[in-house]
C-alpha cells in the first residue's frame, strides 16, 4: 500500500483525502498516511476529519516521519519550488499540484534536485494520467474526424476573491490556476511545435495579476488552438478538436467526463463516457505507484522536460502581459 501524506490543509487537500480514502477502500493500493500544516491545531482536524493516520505541527515533522512513501503538495503555486526542495533533500517522493511552481526558474531548481538524488518528482495536472487522454488519442490517431486542423478550448470560474487568486506573491492570476489545463488540452491534442504565439489579457486595477486570458497558439503544421480561461465567472469549460472529417467535443477539460464525436453536418456519431471514477485524482497516484515501483524520477503521463515546457511557455506569456511575481 502506497502511504500518502498530504503537505498543506487547504480545500484542494480534501479532495486527495477522498481521492485516497476510496482507493483504500477499493483495493488497498493506496491510503491518507499523514496531513501537515504549519497550524497543528488545523492538522489535527483534518486528520480527525479526513481519516488521516498521522498529523503533523509543520513540514519539518512530516519529512522526519519514516513511514510516509509520497508527500502530495497542495500549497499555493509560490511556495511549491521551495517545499519540493525540501522533500527532496529528505528523500521524499513527490506529487506536487499545478501550477507546478512559480516560474520556469523555480521549477528547473526544483527538477535539477530531483533527477540529481534519483528521488520521484511529477506534476500533479491531473488530465494528463485520466483515461480521457488515451481515449482522444486514439480517436484522432485513428482518424475518426479525418486530419485535425483547429482546436478550441475554454476553463473559467467565478473565484476572484480568492486570495492565491489575486495575490502576485502568491502567484495568482487566472493563467497558472486555470490557463494552464488549457495549455495542456492543446498539448495533449496538437502537441508543441508552436511557431508563433498570440495573446492578451485582462488584469486586476493598478496593474495587478491576469484574471481573463485569451491565447492563439499557431503551429509549424498550420493547426491552430484558441485558448480562454478566466477566474471572473463559469465557462462551459467545454473542448472542441475540429477536423476534415468532424469534430470532437470534450465536456470539461478540467476533467473530462463525456466524449462525443460528429460528422461534418453536426450529426453525432457517437458517444464515449471515461470510467467511472472516486475524484479522477486516482491516476496520478497510481502513477506515482508505478514510478516508485521502477524506481524513476519522473512520470512517463507528464516528464520533467514537458513541466518544464509548460511553465516556460507560461513565463513567455506573462511577459507579454507585464504581469510579474516578486520572486521572478
Amino acid at each position: 500500500m502506497l502511504r500518502v501524506s498530504i503537505l498543506g490543509a487547504g480545500s484542494i487537500a480534501r479532495t486527495m483525502a477522498k481521492t485516497l480514502r476510496g482507493m483504500e477502500e477499493q483495493d488497498g493500493s493506496a491510503c491518507l498516511w499523514g496531513i501537515a500544516s504549519r497550524d497543528g491545531d488545523k492538522a489535527r482536524a483534518f486528520a480527525e476529519a479526513e481519516g488521516a493516520k498521522k498529523h503533523f505541527a509543520g513540514y519539518d515533522a512530516l519529512l522526519q516521519d519514516p513511514d510516509t512513501d509520497l508527500i502530495y503538495i497542495a500549497t499555493p503555486h509560490a511556495f511549491h519550488g521551495a517545499q519540493i526542495e525540501m522533500c527532496v533533500q529528505a528523500g521524499k517522493a513527490v506529487l506536487c499540484e499545478k501550477a507546478f511552481t512559480g516560474n520556469a526558474k523555480q521549477a528547473e531548481a526544483a527538477l535539477a534536485a530531483s533527477e540529481a538524488a534519483g528521488v520521484l518528482v511529477t506534476e500533479a495536472i491531473w488530465t494528463r494520467y485520466q483515461p480521457a487522454r488515451a481515449m482522444i488519442r486514439e480517436l484522432i490517431d485513428t482518424g475518426e474526424i479525418g486530419e485535425v486542423r483547429h482546436l478550441s478550448c475554454n476553463l473559467g470560474y467565478p473565484i476572484m476573491f480568492k486570495q492565491r487568486i489575486v495575490k502576485p506573491e502568491l502567484a495568482g492570476g487566472a493563467l497558472l490556476d486555470l490557463g494552464v489545463y488549457c495549455l495542456n488540452f492543446a498539448a495533449m491534442v496538437l502537441g508543441t511545435d508552436v511557431a508563433r504565439t498570440e495573446s492578451s489579457c485582462k488584469r486586476l486595477p493598478g496593474g495587478g495579476v491576469d484574471i481573463s486570458d485569451h491565447i492563439t497558439l499557431y503551429y509549424q503544421n498550420g493547426c491552430e488552438a484558441e485558448l480562454f480561461a478566466t477566474a471572473m465567472c463559469r465557462t462551459n469549460r467545454r473542448g472542441l478538436i475540429y477536423g476534415t472529417d468532424g469534430w470532437i467535443q470534450v465536456d470539461n477539460i478540467n476533467n473530462p467526463q463525456r466524449i462525443t464525436v460528429f460528422d461534418t453536418d453536426g450529426g453525432k456519431r457517437r458517444k464515449l463516457n471515461v470510467p467511472e471514477q472516486i475524484t479522477g485524482y486516482e491516476y496520478e497516484v497510481e502513477a506515482c505507484a508505478r514510478a516508485l515501483e521502477s524506481h524513476a524520477c519522473e512520470c512517463p503521463e507528464m516528464p520533467h522536460a514537458e513541466t518544464l515546457r509548460v511553465m516556460r511557455q507560461m513565463d513567455e506569456l506573462r511577459a507579454q502581459w507585464g504581469v510579474v511575481y516578486p520572486f521572478d
